[in-house]
């Protein structure tokens, strides 16, 4: 691995572990077993690293959360594969756990993938949803939008009270009731 590839990897899973106000240079050159130059020497500073970092682990979420969305099934098996699909819950959500930190929030640049990748998973769902509609399985007045937006809150929410409990159990629970909730109608 390059040096550059080894400074975003270490920065990714710093960012995932402690945020971006709490990596520091010192630890990512020290995690990338990188010299204290080479940072400046392929990036710009921290922001810049970070950045490159924040729009791998975009891209990566953005890409398995399609796969499984777009995947095979009906509407309804292919979001109940989204909210099942394996997950280090206790860990957290790596783009989601950057919405929490100030500095990402305050700066347009680093905050725009974290953004993009929260509305495209919301979008793709909604664009589910409304298939289901059409097709019968989910009743007409479900609204996409609002589905979509409580299938991100639910993940990102369980992902939030299963750290603070230290268990995964929160973060089924509320999967299990959304499904239950989400379940198609029966036929008439």
């Amino acid at each position: 691995m390059s040096t550059t590839e080894r400074l975003i990897e270490s920065t990714r899973e710093l960012l995932w572990e402690r945020g971006y106000v709490g990596t520091s240079p010192k630890a990512i050159l020290e995690r990338a077993g990188a010299g204290q130059g080479s940072m400046y020497h392929h990036f710009k500073g921290k922001p810049d690293l970070a950045l490159a970092a924040i729009r791998r682990t975009a891209d990566e979420m953005r890409a398995t959360a399609e796969g499984v969305l777009d995947g095979p099934g009906t509407p309804y098996e292919r979001i109940e594969a989204y909210l099942t699909r394996e997950r280090d819950v206790l860990r957290g959500c790596p783009v989601g756990r950057l919405t929490m930190d100030p500095e990402v929030i305050a700066n347009d640049e680093l905050r725009e993938p974290v953004d993009a990748t929260i509305d495209r998973i919301r979008e793709r769902i909604t664009q589910l949803v409304e298939e289901g509609k059409e097709q019968g399985e989910f009743g007409p007045g479900l609204d996409g939008e609002a589905i979509a937006a409580t299938v991100v809150a639910t993940v990102q929410g369980g992902y939030v009270l299963a750290r603070a409990s230290g268990s995964p159990t929160a973060f089924d629970a509320g999967v299990r009731g959304l499904l239950s909730l989400l379940a198609p109608r029966p036929a008439d």
